[in-house]
């Protein structure tokens, strides 16, 4: 009897074993060009994914298909702890991303964020200095301002603009502020400016490599990014969360499929 889930987890794994290829070799090829923070940063969870699919493909495929248990013992036990930390993940995502939104601004098209409104776990990674100084270097690096101050638009268009929480946390003032407009990441400080006790006001200055990057709003701004991608990110988790269920009852049934191989052998002679 053709043993339809072995060959079954044979193929998942083929396929991954496939996928994992491009991968690492994506993840080398970062390592050989990394020249930035934000490429540097991406370079090794890169290879270690790649590396890992390559592992566990391999187990799944030798296991299945060539009927060495304990070698799919291990590769269920490994898609096993898989799917508990993707399901205390997902879990923790909804839960640290709930609180916090932008609040409208009256006559502007566009949404402040306050670091306050996130949760408290969330608040700590980007107060942190070590996490907000590569964070600061992505953001510059990504030359998200910079774009933004080369529509060339009037404050009338500016103010009626749809910024990202970025843009609107990191290239510009508060609206409190209450600074004179001169472009997209130009403000000007009132004469005789003394310090507000909005800190970000204080913060704010028109050198393209500062503006608000040290600001509170600046670091909302990512929070309420990050909640956005992590959003979509536990959607995504769910689906292949099933797909992961799926593989794990089919790798079980070729489990016990090579237990009941190896204790029930066919033999190749008989007995006359």
């Amino acid at each position: 009897m053709v043993r339809v889930s072995n060959n079954l987890v044979g193929l998942l794994n083929i396929v991954t074993l496939l996928l994992s290829i491009p991968i690492l070799g994506a993840g080398i090829w970062l390592g050989h060009r990394a020249h930035t923070d934000c490429e540097k940063f991406l370079e090794r969870p890169v290879i270690a994914l790649g590396v890992f699919l390559l592992l566990v493909s391999l187990a799944g495929l030798v296991g299945a298909c060539c009927s060495v248990s304990w070698l799919l013992w291990l590769y269920l036990l490994v898609m096993f702890l898989l799917i508990v930390l993707l399901f205390c993940f997902t879990v923790f995502a909804f839960v640290v991303t709930n609180p916090g939104a932008g609040e409208v601004v009256s006559g502007r098209g566009y949404k402040e964020y306050r670091l306050g409104d996130y949760s408290h776990w969330l608040q700590k990674r980007v107060e942190d200095d070590g996490n907000w100084r590569k964070i600061r270097s992505c953001l510059r690096e990504g030359k998200v301002c910079q774009r933004l101050g080369e529509r060339n638009q009037t404050l009338d268009e500016f103010i009626n603009n749809h910024l990202s929480p970025i843009q609107s946390g990191c290239c510009k003032p508060p609206t409190a502020c209450n600074f004179t407009y001169r472009s997209e990441t130009v403000w000007d400080k009132p004469p005789g400016f003394t310090p507000s006790n909005i800190s970000d006001c204080n913060t704010w200055q028109n050198d393209p490599s500062i503006l608000c990057y040290d600001c509170q709003s600046c670091k909302a701004g990512v929070l309420a990014n990050v909640k956005n991608d992590w959003k979509k990110v536990a959607v995504v988790n769910i689906i292949f969360l099933i797909f992961l269920i799926v593989v794990y009852s089919v790798g079980c049934c070729a489990f016990r499929n090579n237990r009941q191989g190896n204790a029930h052998p066919r033999w190749k002679g008989g007995f006359a």
